[in-house]
This record gives C-alpha cells, sequence and structure tokens, in this order.
C-alpha cells in the first residue's frame, strides 16, 4: 500500500476513529456521512486497508443488522469478536445482541 490515502478514505478514517468504545456503526451510516454519492461497499474497502494503522478501530464498524461480516478480514477471524467483547459487548452467532442500544450514529454529531 502506497503511503498516499485518498480523500475518501481519510474521511471514512477520521470518522471511524470517533467511534465511542463501547458503541459500533455501519457501513451504510457511514457512507451516508461522507456523502450520498458513497456506498457502504466503499466503506468497507476502505476498512479492509485500514489494517496497517494501528488507531483505527474496524472492528467496531458491523453491518446493518449488527452482523460481523467483516471479521474475515481480521487475523485471525474471531479477532474482532474478541474486541468488541472486550468493550463490553456480547455476540452470539456473529451477531451483536442489543444492537440498537450499541449503534452509534455519526449523522446525529454535529
Amino acid at each position: 500500500m502506497t503511503n498516499v490515502i485518498s480523500e475518501t478514505y481519510q474521511k471514512i478514517y477520521e470518522i471511524v476513529r470517533t467511534i465511542p468504545e463501547g458503541k459500533v456503526s455501519t457501513y451504510g451510516l457511514i457512507a451516508q456521512k461522507i456523502g450520498a454519492k458513497f456506498s457502504a461497499r466503499v466503506v468497507g474497502y476502505a476498512l479492509n486497508h485500514s489494517h496497517v494503522f494501528n488507531d483505527i478501530p474496524a472492528h467496531r464498524v458491523v453491518n446493518r443488522n449488527g452482523l460481523l461480516t467483516g471479521k474475515h478480514h481480521f487475523n485471525p477471524p474471531s479477532l474482532m469478536q474478541k474486541l468488541l467483547e472486550n468493550e463490553g459487548l456480547i455476540i452470539k452467532n456473529d451477531q451483536i445482541i442489543d444492537f440498537k442500544k450499541h449503534l452509534w450514529n455519526p449523522n446525529e454529531i454535529h
């Protein structure tokens, strides 16, 4: 990976860095925050490349149903669940229990 990170990826990383410990956000909510022309898939691509940085809590981003769909990009894949559990979340069958209670929406931040 080059040292140059796209402006879009930078925006995504800035948002993900602000997700509070013990909270999660979704690919779609982050895409909404950066602009209508971006999709949840773009957020996923950015997070797939974020593992070279130590300060991006990519484990706090899940799909719109609270599923740990990005776990396969962690080494080992169980690491995503472990990191979330260390922050107090309960995961069962790759899904966050009480998902809405833990959901953080970057679009509600001004």
